[in-house]
């Protein structure tokens, strides 16, 4: 009996043995794995990324040499961790912390224990390296800036993190990956792919060659090169000219939706971000919670858009067919229908039609010509309806589709906004009318203010605004060169087209013309609130200006805001024009301007909220609390409500 049971079991070991080997060669789909072989070492091989030009082939982004110190943990062997410490110029505590991070991530594969020692450093240590078992160093590339400008249009590369890695199994602990900029949006491009060497071991794990003989490596494909759209020169230009002021520039080109130019100011030199320092600085930059260098103004900041926004209600009346170019509204200096003062305005002739309206910015031309828009419809909330759905042809009120990683779609209200405000039918015109002068609850970015100017350039289309021009061996996507038309008529930009020229030659920018150049445009101002202790409180109001220029066949539509620039122009007009004009010419002949620009600087106005001393605005010393202004009972013209003054 006993001699039967170990026969049995020496069969049903065989039969289990035989089983498993017939199941792992015939039906496991699972690939045999060189990089889980323990015998086996993997060498990662990084490739050069690709190299990054302006709009004129002017080298931005190129690379430079760097040196990480990597570990195996599992294959160190006991070392004098002073003298290493020393080398690498950390402390012990700094070593027990990288090298504990290491094991956790993985005790059999290579990470990154210090990253990018100096060249001084590394030749320093290379001939000591055979003392220190499982470490070794990699060469790779760090990116090296040839410029100092456009940090939030280039980006900047950073290590992954574990979210990354779990998500993207292509990266390992220690590889680079753009964080921000084109460095981010072109990532897949740019980065190349990483050769692969697989190293034989001894069963003493000492490395003896290739695994058979390099069959399995791979070599590394470089990253492409990238052309993107901007032009250096005026980066460089609107970079200066926004020195010590806060605001976005943003310049388009109209006939392809190229972006020229993408200021934000405050901006930084985006060589702070490499290195060794890169952690450091980015955490200086990111703790700055008052200036927010590395917040994007031109693409993320939503603004009030102010007078600028009176030409999409003009043209929305027209197509609407409420107004024509010819009808005349009278302005009693903001006092609209009889006593009732609706809404601010300043010193120009009356009554005014629609292309006096524009030039010298009528507010109360923009009220009526809005609240014959939203009347035209027994239904309020249809009516919001449309008329949205023309603002938002033109790209306000979303996300343009352009293609870098961050932005905000501002906002454009409907129906729906003001039901959920006020209750179904319990509003009208004159509940919302600061809607009609770029207030109230409209909101939009810089970018989709210069995209809105290049359509009315346009007369009717825009190209979605995109930064790359070209990629090496490859094109760009579709997307970028297929125009997009807005629901108004093609006929109906002549009269606001003639309007924002006149803006420059007898309205609210007649100071501000470029000799030999036809600039249309339109100045804004944007009341300008903010909550100290709990409290709404007015401080200095917004510049804003809006323009494309030749008015033919326009070259360059541009979009500035400047915060706590008192009005559209005497900063944010100033500066478009000396953009325009830069760009058009490649020289400044107006040096009148571009001195005052120079000079100015708007400071002393970013300290008003912390400094503690009285605020002035225009001179005059205020310390205006604004409550919430409760809406009239009805829809009464003779019952309109106080809204937000908007003087040129």
């Amino acid at each position: 009996m006993r001699k039967l049971l170990l026969l049995l079991t020496v069969i049903i070991v065989g039969l289990l043995f035989i089983a498993r080997l017939f199941y792992l060669q015939v039906y496991n789909k699972e690939a045999y794995s060189l990089f889980e072989d323990s015998a086996i070492s993997t060498v990662y091989d990084y490739p050069k990324r690709g190299y990054v030009f302006d709009r004129n082939g002017k080298l931005l982004v190129a690379n430079q040499p760097s040196y990480d110190v990597m570990v195996i943990p599992r294959e160190v062997e006991p070392l004098d961790t002073l003298e290493f410490c020393a080398l690498l110029k950390i402390t012990k505590d700094d070593f027990k912390r990288k090298y504990t991070r290491a094991r956790n991530y993985s005790p059999r594969i290579p990470s990154v224990f210090l990253p990018q020692l100096s060249k001084k450093d590394y030749a320093v240590l290379q001939e000591k390296m055979r003392k220190f078992d499982g470490f070794y160093i990699q060469k790779r590339s760090l990116r090296d800036y040839q410029t100092t400008i456009g940090a939030n249009v280039l980006g900047d590369i950073g290590e992954v993190n574990q979210r990354i890695i779990k998500k993207q199994p292509y990266y390992k602990m220690g590889d680079l990956i753009g964080k921000q900029g084109v460095e981010l949006s072109y990532e897949a491009i740019l980065r190349g792919v990483k050769g692969i060497k697989f190293i034989q071991k001894d069963r003493f794990n000492k490395d003896i060659g290739p695994y058979k003989e390099g069959k399995f490596d791979t070599l590394p494909q470089p990253g492409k090169d990238i052309t993107i759209t901007i032009d250096s020169e005026l980066q460089q230009y609107g970079e200066l000219l926004m020195t010590n002021k806060r605001g976005g520039i943003v310049a388009i080109d109209p006939s392809n939706g190229e972006i020229l130019a993408l200021v934000s100011g405050p901006n930084y030199n985006p060589n702070m971000l490499v290195g060794r320092n890169r952690s450091k600085n980015f955490s200086k930059l990111y703790r700055d919670s008052i200036a927010k260098p590395l917040f994007d103004r031109g693409l993320q900041a939503q603004y009030p858009p102010g007078s600028p926004f009176k030409v999409i209600n003009a043209l929305i009346g027209l197509q609407e067919g409420v107004i024509t170019p010819g009808d005349k509204v009278t302005c009693r200096m903001g006092y609209y229908y009889g006593s009732r003062r609706l809404t601010g305005c300043h010193h120009h002739k009356s009554p005014v039609a629609m292309n006096d309206g524009i030039a010298q910015s009528c507010n109360a031309y923009f009220v009526t010509a809005y609240r014959k828009i939203i009347d035209k419809y027994n239904d309020a909330g249809s009516a919001m309806n449309t008329w949205a759905n023309h603002a938002k042809s033109f790209g306000l009120g979303n996300y343009l589709g352009y293609d870098l990683p961050v932005g905000q779609k501002g906002r454009i209200p409907d129906g729906d906004y003001y039901d959920r405000a006020y209750g179904d039918n319990r509003w009208g015109s004159t509940y919302i009318v600061s809607n009609a002068i770029g207030q109230g609850e409209v909101e939009a970015t810089p970018i989709q203010l210069a995209n809105m100017a290049a359509a009315i350039g346009n007369r009717g289309y825009y190209f979605t605004p995109h930064i790359i021009k070209a990629i090496e061996g490859d094109t760009i996507p579709s997307k970028y060169t297929t125009p997009n038309h807005t629901t108004i008529d093609k006929r109906h930009f002549g009269p606001v087209i003639q309007g924002m020229f006149d803006v420059y030659n007898k309205g609210t920018a007649a100071t501000l013309r470029i000799p030999g150049i036809d600039i249309c445009g339109k100045t804004g101002t944007a009341e300008n609130f903010v909550k100290i202790d709990s409290v709404k409180t007015q401080l200095t109001d917004h510049s804003i200006f809006v323009a494309f220029a030749p008015k033919d066949n326009p070259k360059i539509a541009i979009a500035v805001f400047v915060e706590n620039g008192y009005w559209g122009s005497r900063f944010a007009g100033r500066m478009a024009s000396l953009m325009i004009e830069k760009y058009i010419k490649g020289e400044i002949t107006r040096t009148d301007m571009e001195h005052w620009i120079l000079t100015h600087s708007l400071e002393n106005e970013y300290a008003k909220p912390y400094s503690g001393e009285p605020f002035k605005i225009n001179g005059e010393t205020t310390l205006q609390v604004v409550d919430k202004v409760k809406p009239p009972e009805n829809n009464d013209l003779n019952n309109s409500i106080p809204i937000q003054s908007n003087q040129q």
